[in-house]
C-alpha cells in the first residue's frame, strides 16, 4: 500500500478503488442468489453493472439448470467474459445518460420475454444505476425522440435523481414497476445495486419490478418546475391520471423478493477501513449528499481548511470520505462560446479547488463509481495543494471554466483526470480528502 505521506494522490486512488472492489458483482452475488424453480428461469436487467451482474449469475448457476435472459447495459460496459463459463443470457448495448433506439428494442424484446411464465417459473432481475436510460420504452403517445429530449432536459435543468426518475417513471410502459406487472404470474427475484441517495429501490433505476408511491401529479410538478414540455395527448394522460404506475398495494407484489447486493456506504466503509489500515482516523461524511457539485466541493473545502488550521471537529491526520449525488445545472452560454466538458465528479473539484485556496496539506480526488463522469471518458478528478498554482502558471483561470462548466478541459490541462475506464458497478459518487 502506498503511504499517505509520501503519495497522496496515489493513496486516495488506492481508497477508490477500494470502494469500486465492494461494488462488484462477482464478489457479492453469491449469498444472495436464489435456488433453481421447478419451471425455467428467466434473467432480466439493467444498468451499467448488468454485464458483470449476467456474468456473475452465469459464474454460479448449476449448469444442468435452465437459464436464458437478456440484460442492456451501457456501451463499452460488457466485461470479457470468464474463460469456461458458457453465455446463455444475451447483454446488449446501448446509450446512457440520453437514450436510444437500442436500449428501446431491448425494453420491447425484454416485454415479450415475459409472455407465457408460470407459477412454476422464476424471473431474476438484475438491476443497476443507469437503467433508467438503458431501458426506455415510451408510454403511448411520445416517441424516442421526445424521450431524448426530455432527458436531455432533466440532466441540464439540475433536477435530483428522484425527480427525474418520477417523471421517467410515469412517461414508461416497462419502469415504475411495471416490469414486475408483465412477469405475474411468475416469482420475481430482484438483485439491485444502489446508485441513488438512500438506496430507494423505487429510484434505483425507476424500479422496474418495484411498486412505485410516487403519482402522476408529482411527476406533473416536476415537469412544470423545470419548464419541460410534453405533447397535448400525453399531458393530458398525465392529467387524467392514465399513466399511473402499480402500486405498493397491487398483489403483483406480494410474492416477490428483492435484495440490495451493493450500496454507496458499504463502498464507503471498504475505503475507510483501508484508510484505518494505514493509520489514519476515517470518517463517513454521508452517502446521501445532493445539491449542485460546486457548491457542495466549497463545503467540503471549508470543513477541510478548518481541520487543516486545527478549528475543525476532526484531528488532523485524517480522511474525510462522502457520497450521494450530486448535479450540474448547465448555464447558457454566450453565442459562439464553446460548450464545456466535465460532469459531477469534475465540477466538485472544481469548486474544492476554488474553496481550499492552495491550504497545504489537503488533497482530494473525487471520481465516479461507474469510471464514467457524465458522458466524457474519465473517472473524475484530483485536487492538491498547488493545483490553483499550476493553473495559474499556465495563465488558466478557473472560474472562466466554472462559466462553461468546463470541469474536463481544466483538470486536462493539469493532467488531474483520473482514468479507470468502465468498472462494470455503478454505486454513485466517491469523494475522498486527505489532511495531513
Amino acid at each position: 500500500m502506498q503511504t499517505p505521506l509520501d503519495h497522496p494522490q496515489n493513496f486516495l486512488r488506492q481508497l477508490y478503488d477500494a470502494a469500486v472492489r465492494r461494488a462488484l458483482p462477482a464478489h457479492i452475488t453469491s449469498t444472495y442468489l436464489p435456488k433453481p424453480p421447478k419451471g425455467r428461469t428467466l434473467v432480466l436487467g439493467a444498468g451499467k453493472a448488468a454485464g458483470a451482474m449476467v456474468h456473475a449469475v452465469e459464474a454460479l448457476w448449476p449448469a444442468d439448470a435452465p437459464l436464458s435472459g437478456l440484460v442492456v447495459t451501457r456501451y463499452d460496459h460488457t466485461p470479457a467474459h470468464p474463460t469456461g463459463v458458457p453465455a446463455r443470457i444475451e447483454i446488449v448495448e446501448a446509450a446512457h445518460p440520453v437514450p436510444d433506439a437500442a436500449g428501446l428494442q431491448a425494453a420491447q424484446r425484454m416485454l415479450e420475454l415475459t409472455q407465457n411464465l408460470t407459477p412454476d417459473d422464476l424471473v431474476l432481475c438484475l438491476i443497476s444505476g443507469g437503467g433508467s436510460a438503458l431501458l426506455t420504452l415510451p408510454a403511448e403517445g411520445l416517441t424516442l425522440q421526445d424521450k431524448q429530449r426530455i432527458n436531455q432536459q432533466l440532466l441540464d435543468s439540475g433536477a435530483n435523481i428522484v425527480e427525474m426518475n418520477c417523471v421517467r417513471k410515469h412517461l414508461s410502459r416497462i419502469k415504475g414497476g411495471r416490469l414486475a406487472a408483465a412477469c405475474a404470474p411468475a416469482r420475481v427475484v430482484t438483485l439491485m445495486i444502489s446508485d441513488v441517495p438512500g438506496d430507494d429501490p423505487s429510484v434505483i433505476a425507476s424500479g422496474p419490478t418495484v411498486a412505485d408511491p410516487s403519482t402522476c401529479a408529482d411527476a406533473l410538478a416536476i415537469l412544470e418546475r423545470y419548464r419541460i414540455e410534453l405533447p397535448a395527448p400525453v399531458l393530458k394522460a398525465l392529467n387524467e391520471g392514465q399513466l399511473e404506475t402499480p402500486k405498493p398495494s397491487a398483489p403483483v407484489f406480494a410474492t416477490q423478493q428483492l435484495h440490495m447486493i451493493a450500496t454507496p456506504m458499504q463502498s464507503l466503509q471498504a475505503a475507510a477501513e483501508l484508510a484505518r489500515q494505514a493509520g489514519l482516523p476515517a470518517y463517513i461524511l454521508s452517502d446521501e449528499i445532493e445539491g449542485e457539485s460546486r457548491d457542495v466541493g466549497k463545503v467540503h473545502a471549508a470543513l477541510a481548511r478548518a481541520i487543516a488550521q486545527g478549528k475543525g471537529p476532526f484531528q488532523r491526520p485524517c480522511v474525510l470520505l462522502s457520497g450521494g449525488e450530486t448535479t450540474v445545472t448547465i448555464k447558457p452560454l454566450p453565442p459562439g462560446a464553446a460548450k464545456g466538458r466535465g460532469g459531477r465528479a469534475g465540477e466538485f473539484c472544481m469548486g474544492l479547488a476554488e474553496g481550499l485556496q492552495g491550504q497545504a496539506g489537503v488533497w482530494g480526488l473525487a471520481a465516479d463509481t461507474d469510471g464514467i463522469d457524465g458522458v466524457q471518458d474519465n473517472a473524475g478528478a484530483r485536487v492538491g495543494p498547488d493545483t490553483l498554482q499550476r493553473a495559474a502558471a499556465q495563465g488558466m483561470k478557473l472560474a472562466s471554466y466554472q462559466s462553461r462548466n468546463d470541469a474536463y478541459g481544466f483538470f486536462e490541462a493539469l493532467n488531474d483526470l483520473v482514468f479507470t475506464g468502465p468498472t462494470h458497478t455503478n454505486v454513485n459518487d466517491f469523494r475522498a480528502i486527505l489532511i495531513l
